[in-house]
């Protein structure tokens, strides 16, 4: 009885938790409907919500966005939003530090968190994966001397939150591995390892072996 409760456990909780996520995902994409007047909503039409439509209008908005704003007139109707939101003091700094992290993650010129490495955390003798986001900038990198990268350390199983370090670039062994895979590897604590693993020799580590 152990034994098939266990492996009634392995097959339908991986299926629970993707279910709960698929429903949280698109709960929160269909709140997009609330944008549409109530006499055109599927309530009102039909007597009844249809889920998933709101990802849809989401996903709709979200398209018609880019290809509209993906032109001169444009790009020139969001400069002139930009410029309303820059006079409001509150919203201004929200807005731009927003804006600024989305143009770094999402830009396909941008390298952040496009490369996992090995970092040496907490301390010298303990390995741990995190990701490249960048150099140190500002004021901070005016005292720091050397080579230095930004990095996120995430923490397990919840990827979301995590630590900001930056570390010397000597420190840092990048590995050939995917930020999918790396992700996986994490969120997993360790028990989904990668289909390939390359172990590049650093301080306390053994020699390289490939599986």
């Amino acid at each position: 009885m152990r034994k098939y409760f266990i492996t009634g456990l392995l097959i339908l909780v991986p299926l629970a938790i993707t279910v709960w996520v698929l429903n949280l995902v698109i709960g929160t994409l269909d709140q997009s409907l609330l944008l549409v007047p109530q006499r055109f909503r599927p309530q009102s039409l039909f007597g009844f919500d249809i889920p998933g439509l709101g990802t849809i209008l989401t996903i709709l908005i979200v398209f018609l966005t880019g290809l509209l704003t993906n032109n001169l007139v444009g790009n020139y109707v969001v400069k002139l939003w930009e410029r309303l939101l820059q006079r409001i003091p509150i919203v201004n700094s929200l807005y731009s530090s927003v804006k600024q992290v989305s143009d770094t993650l999402f830009s396909s010129s941008g390298n952040a968190f496009r490369k996992a490495v090995l970092v040496p955390y907490p301390h010298q003798n303990s390995w741990t994966i995190a990701f490249l986001t960048g150099v140190p900038g500002g004021d901070a990198a005016r005292h720091l001397v050397g080579d230095y990268v930004s990095v996120y350390v995430p923490t397990t199983p919840n990827p979301t939150s995590g630590f900001f370090l930056m570390m010397k670039r000597s420190d840092v062994v990048e590995l050939d591995m995917s930020v999918d895979a790396a992700l996986k590897y994490i969120v997993s604590m360790g028990v989904v390892a990668p289909a390939e693993v390359v172990a590049v020799p650093g301080p306390g580590l053994a020699p390289a072996v490939k599986e």
